[in-house]
């Protein structure tokens, strides 16, 4: 004999030991039979607060999170490309300046200029210097080069620059040889 709870150990922590809580009742109110197939049947938690599908209603495709697109953004991309999802119109296209971007994201304007250039290389929005446009998703999300690390000074030299690019080039030339 399994004891109430054991079975469902996150409800006893809650304090939760009423018979409704059992484990065979809530997997009876849970589950749904059809054709052999055990299917969830979902209950609004709150069924006078079920949101409404609005004339300004905005939306992102699950495929955002179940192909990988949510974890190949940082932080401050994920928040600049949902503001941008939440605030543009059908079409995707939104209007805001970068200044009031930055005061309602509460981030500075370097960052928001990286956050908005990543999400560029990331394919994700079109900007044409004052008109963003949330594009449909690629197939899979775009794998982008880190950006390299400022040095104290906060600038590279002519030589290392051009050593970066040849590196990236894959000429394998070494100018100190």
């Amino acid at each position: 004999m399994v004891r109430r709870g054991s079975e469902m150990p996150f409800l006893r922590l809650m304090g939760c030991y009423c018979e409704r809580f059992s484990p065979p009742r809530l997997r009876q109110s849970s589950t749904n039979c059809s054709g052999g197939v055990h299917m969830m049947v979902k209950k609004p938690l709150f069924p006078k607060r079920i949101r409404k599908i609005a004339s300004g209603f905005a939306f992102i495709e699950h495929r955002f999170l179940r192909k990988g697109f949510w974890e190949s953004l940082s932080h401050i991309e994920l928040l600049l490309y949902i503001f941008l999802v939440v605030v543009s119109d059908k079409n995707g296209l939104s209007y805001y300046g970068y200044d009031k971007i930055c005061r309602i994201l509460r981030v500075d304007a370097d960052q928001y200029i990286n956050a908005r250039n990543r999400l560029l290389d990331k394919d994700l929005i079109g900007f044409d210097g004052r008109v963003f446009q949330v594009l449909s998703l690629p197939d899979r999300p775009v794998i982008v080069k880190p950006v390299k690390e400022v040095r104290n000074g906060g600038w590279f030299s002519l030589g290392e620059t051009v050593q970066e690019i040849i590196r990236e080039k894959g000429r394998g030339i070494n100018p100190n040889s």
